[in-house]
């Protein structure tokens, strides 16, 4: 089985290089995630896997040095996962290749190619497309490229097959993918509900894996040393018994290193799967719950199922008798969204306390049902990836660039941890929203800037707006932002606590505290 290289081991000029005849290769957003699409293919080449090599990079990289790389491989054919996050990178990839090497077959498929392709620059540019899924086609396809006869169709549309007759992937992941990367793994496919806002409303239903061979490939991973689960199924708790068995693998093998994401549906958590995720304890146990908005008409609009009732009720016990790590989703902009309906719906939910809101604003993905909506409701998009919202007929362009002032503040500030007891000061009011806004047009009225703030510079910033325009006495101020920046473990010196500051500064968390708190600030970061 041919092993991945992580991405800067082919700058040594001493490495002799093996040719292969198939690459796969993928540009990800970080090194620590790992491609299980790339591996899903690796797995099912046949008789072609030992003729083929697997490598990823990230977007950090030079594209230059990218087609340097693969074409010392002297590939006959390189296969390219495309998604929203690479494109633009991986188009002027493609463009080197063929430059230098027009005869290397270039083969493109994922999410970002498989939909409105036809004016796509990277999709002209390659040799052929497989859209949907690739686990069977990719490998029929290269077969075709190396022995004939040649595929005449350009864009070819990825046959389903049934998930039994897949080769799983796991064993593709290696020693170093388990010891420095995130894994993904997946349980099921698809998914039975319609958002429109989501790619996953054009399955026509959720398939699930035979769960025996499943556990088995996750117990193999275990045994070899994985610790890091991340469940990819769009909606893990659809079936309880499958989420049950699951649940009660992982409690089985409980250690102290051990941790589990899953996304869940908010409305759907009956008490045998509570009774499970109760057992488990602190910093093992994440949950990924999109809420994305509670404005029953903009649910209905965009065709989502959600019972808000039972969604609060599940968050509140998750709260209070679980110890998971609750990873709350909602998005800004989705047609008929105000500015002030959203305000409403993450009071709703901040009132209920998860451990992170992560704020989104609406993308067009390519090939989705929401731009249906787009002349209705006035929705304008970036042209360019990711595609993000730029206005609707209810909100204009300045206040979409203010939600995203917002966001990014409100992950440094509320997302990041490190300053629990000055927030609970700083949304203090009727409106959390409300409270958090004022303090973002204030930070960007003040600083300019949304990036390059560090930890310290918040720090002050923070001191001189809660002892200025909320004319905190400024001693109560200080002492609140001693408490977090100590408890956080930071070691450096902020301006307004240089007089206060212990020397040297000694957390107040626990090492054992501390470790959890890094470990889910680690693994909680939603990928793209």
């Amino acid at each position: 089985m041919p092993r991945p290289l992580r991405s800067g081991v082919l700058n040594n000029p001493h490495m002799a290089f093996t040719p292969s005849d198939i690459v796969l290769c993928t540009l990800n957003a970080k090194y620590i995630h790992a491609s299980l699409g790339l591996r899903y293919l690796l797995a099912n080449m046949g008789d072609l896997e030992e003729r083929t090599v697997l490598r990823e990079f990230t977007i950090a990289r030079k594209p230059q040095e990218l087609a340097d790389e693969l074409l010392a491989l002297q590939p006959s054919v390189i296969g390219l996962g495309v998604y929203i996050w690479n494109v633009t990178e991986t188009t002027e990839l493609v463009r080197l290749l063929k430059t230098a090497r027009p005869e290397v077959k270039i083969v493109l498929g994922g999410p970002e190619v498989s939909h409105e392709w036809n004016e796509q620059a990277i999709v002209q540019l390659a040799d052929h497309v497989i859209t949907g899924w690739g686990d069977v086609s990719f490998p029929t396809l290269c077969r075709a490229l190396l022995h004939g006869p040649q595929p005449l169709m350009k864009v070819l549309a990825g046959d389903q097959p049934d998930l039994d007759t897949l080769v799983l992937p796991y064993s593709r992941y290696t020693d170093d993918d388990l010891a420095h990367r995130l894994l993904y793994v997946e349980a099921s496919r698809g998914c039975p509900f319609k958002c429109e806002f989501c790619l996953s409303s054009l399955d026509k239903s959720a398939k699930a894996f035979a769960l025996e061979p499943f556990l088995a490939e996750m117990d193999s991973l275990y045994k070899r040393g994985a610790r890091n689960f991340k469940f990819v199924d769009r909606t893990f708790n659809l079936k309880v018994e499958t989420s049950a068995r699951i649940l009660q693998f992982f409690l089985e093998r409980l250690t102290d290193d051990l941790f589990v994401h899953f996304e869940v549906i908010p409305d759907h958590l009956p008490d045998r799967l509570k009774a499970l995720i109760a057992q488990f304890p602190p910093g093992v146990l994440q949950l990924e719950v999109g809420i994305q908005t509670f404005n029953v008409e903009v649910q209905q609009r965009i065709s989502r199922r959600q019972d808000n009732g039972k969604t609060v009720a599940n968050l509140v016990w998750l709260v209070q008798q679980s110890a998971a790590h609750l990873h709350t989703d909602l998005i800004f902009g989705l047609p008929g969204e105000t500015l002030e309906s959203f305000a409403a719906g993450f009071d709703r939910l901040h009132a209920l306390h998860p451990h992170e809101i992560q704020l989104g604003l609406l993308k067009r993905l390519r090939g989705t049902p929401i731009a249906r909506h787009s002349a209705a409701h006035g929705m304008v998009y970036d042209a360019r990836p990711p595609y993000a919202v730029q206005q609707t007929a209810v909100v204009d362009a300045a206040t979409v660039q203010r939600f995203v002032r917002l966001a990014r503040y409100w992950d440094m500030v509320a997302n990041s941890g490190r300053f629990a007891r000055t927030l609970d000061v700083l949304l203090d009011g009727a409106s959390a929203f409300a409270a958090f806004l004022a303090w973002s047009d204030w930070l960007w009225d003040t600083t300019g800037k949304t990036h390059g703030l560090t930890p310290e510079d918040l720090v002050d910033a923070l001191f001189d707006y809660l002892s200025g325009p909320l004319a905190l006495p400024a001693e109560v101020a200080r002492q609140l932002l001693l408490q977090d920046y100590v408890g956080s473990g930071a070691h450096a010196r902020p301006h307004c606590l240089r007089a206060v500051l212990p020397r040297p500064a000694e957390p107040q968390h626990s090492i054992k505290t501390r470790q959890l708190a890094q470990r889910q600030a680690q693994h909680g970061r939603r990928v793209g």
